[in-house]
């Protein structure tokens, strides 16, 4: 078998089973699986696969019909131009969050020697990519989950920053006792329990710690709400993602605190809300 018919092969298996983007995904996979470019699978399409090829490739098809994410069975996943290494343990980075991540970089491009929290670190996406694109910057990224920790840690050794970035597996601020930031930026669990059930397997397979915010899907942002002042720095920011209806409620959640000002929310480019920056007063 070739490889384009092996490729024409998943595409049709995928197809049957309504998996959304067919072809790129079959694509995807089977650059994963023969460890070769998008354009070596076009230039030597008519190049034949061993049997062990196909029945890895046709296995690993399987998977993702089942609901397994891509980026899990691929191992990999880019996020701001650098390539992450992502297992079942954490949340697979989005384009949305890069959002974050460039407000974070142009706030943090105006501060001498910025320090910056990141809390919920999971694959380190948000960490690394600031440690990589800023200045003379250092970073502490927090998570509860051990395994998302070393997670982490190998991705900012794979992208050439580890010296940049102090991992410690925290709940949010209980091991930072005494450590002061400029930046506190996260992208914390914020959906709502009763609506993770109601998404698409893929998601769904994706770790419930990352994704579960509670009852109404504001718990993280009242607990960083709560204490993320004791942690900044004279007129520091609090920066945040939140899901595409929770501006208002975010919003009402830091002017109740009445410690933070200049409060307002920046759209992602399908015009969702998506980022609530605040700062202290």
């Amino acid at each position: 078998m070739t490889i384009k018919e092996l490729l024409n092969q998943a595409v049709i298996m995928l197809k049957n089973e309504n998996i959304d983007a067919p072809k790129n995904k079959a694509r995807m996979l089977l650059q994963a699986t023969l460890k070769k470019s998008k354009e070596y699978l076009m230039i030597y399409d008519k190049e034949e696969v061993t049997n062990i090829q196909r029945d890895k490739y046709i296995k690993n098809v399987k998977r993702l019909i089942l609901g397994e994410p891509l980026q899990y069975i691929t191992g990999k996943q880019e996020f701001m131009k650098l390539n992450f290494l992502v297992t079942k343990d954490v949340l697979i980075p989005r384009a949305d969050t890069e959002i974050l991540v460039e407000k974070v970089i142009e706030i943090a491009e105006k501060i001498a020697n910025p320090t910056i929290l990141d809390l919920c670190t999971g694959s380190g996406a948000i960490a690394v990519s600031l440690a990589k694109y800023v200045k003379n910057v250092h970073i502490c990224a927090t998570d509860i989950s051990p395994k998302a920790i070393e997670i982490a840690k190998t991705n900012a050794e794979l992208n050439g920053v580890k010296n940049n970035i102090e991992f410690i597996e925290s709940n949010l601020f209980d091991k930072l006792k005494g450590k002061k930031f400029d930046i506190i930026v996260s992208n914390p669990p914020y959906i709502e329990t009763d609506t993770i059930k109601t998404l698409s397997k893929d998601v769904q397979n994706e770790p419930k710690l990352a994704l579960d915010g509670g009852k109404d899907g504001l718990d993280f942002y009242r607990r960083i709400s709560e204490d993320g002042h004791k942690f900044l720095n004279r007129q520091g920011y609090l920066c945040l993602e939140i899901g595409y209806n929770q501006k208002n409620a975010v919003k009402q959640i830091l002017e109740k605190k009445k410690r933070y000002v200049n409060i307002h929310c920046i759209k992602d480019l399908c015009e969702n809300d998506r980022v609530i920056i605040a700062q202290i007063g």
